[in-house]
């Protein structure tokens, strides 16, 4: 088998991060703990982050470039068919995810080419905006764990709290009133890198493998969100009326040992 061609983020990218980092700047006050150990900035790495608010991957993009990180994001198909945006995802080496079809399975393949070429690939572990009542990370969806398991890339967790206080669970409906809320008050958007993950003492092929990887995944997200809303335990404090609420989905946390 060939060995991939190293890839290196695009200039067209660094740019993007650093006009994320200004827009954030603008609506709201970033803080941003934790790191990426120097070693892994460049790749090959997966980030595992908590999905809450259509703002998550511009948060993620500026608190990112503080860190010296440009990751490829696995998006919705969505946005890579949007007339501008698309070709712009594209040019940047970001991965679409067809959620629902039978392409979907492409993703996860695409995304193995490109932490074998030596990229920083950031997933989403719930594969949706989470519905958790308090906003916990949900019960994830396997792929990174599968990610992890086939490449032996470490996983470094990523927390993030706030940005749902800027566009609502529904936009580009509300996007106008949500924006115009932030420039006044622009609220605090927490971002934390946790410590790295290894999963490589778990066997791929073993039964039930994947499940139990993406549980300490997701138990790994949660442990890094903890700090970031201390006076927020059960519920958030800002409610969106038009966020739903599933339980379905809601995330046991393993205990330890």
């Amino acid at each position: 088998m060939e060995t991939p061609t190293a890839w290196r983020p695009p200039l067209f990218w660094r740019a993007a991060q650093a006009l994320a980092l200004a827009a954030v700047a603008l609506l709201a006050r970033l803080e941003v703990t934790g790191d990426v150990p120097r070693c892994l900035r460049r790749g090959p790495l997966i980030l595992a982050a908590n999905h809450i608010s259509p703002f998550d991957p511009i948060v993620l993009a500026a608190a990112c470039r503080t860190r010296d990180v440009a990751p490829r994001i696995m998006a919705t198909g969505g946005l890579f068919r949007a007339p501008v945006i698309g070709p712009l995802m594209r040019h940047a080496g970001h991965l679409r995810v067809d959620r629902g079809t039978a392409a979907a399975h492409r993703a996860l393949d695409e995304a193995s080419v490109a932490v074998a070429a030596g990229s920083v690939v950031l997933v989403y572990p719930e594969g949706r905006i989470g519905l958790d009542p308090g906003m916990w990370p949900e019960r994830g969806k396997t792929g990174a764990a599968r990610l992890a398991l086939a490449s032996g890339a470490p996983i470094v967790p990523v927390a993030h709290w706030g940005s749902h206080e800027v566009l609502p669970y529904r936009a580009p409906k509300g996007m106008l009133r949500g924006i115009t809320r932030a420039l006044l008050r622009r609220p605090v958007i927490r971002v934390r890198f946790g410590d790295p993950l290894d999963l490589r003492d778990l066997s791929p092929g073993a039964p039930g493998v994947a499940r139990l990887g993406t549980d300490r995944i997701i138990d790994a997200i949660t442990d890094t969100l903890v700090p970031l809303r201390p006076h927020e335990p059960d519920r958030p404090r800002h409610v969106d009326p038009g966020r739903p609420v599933d339980t379905s989905r809601a995330h046991r946390r393993r205990p330890p040992g």
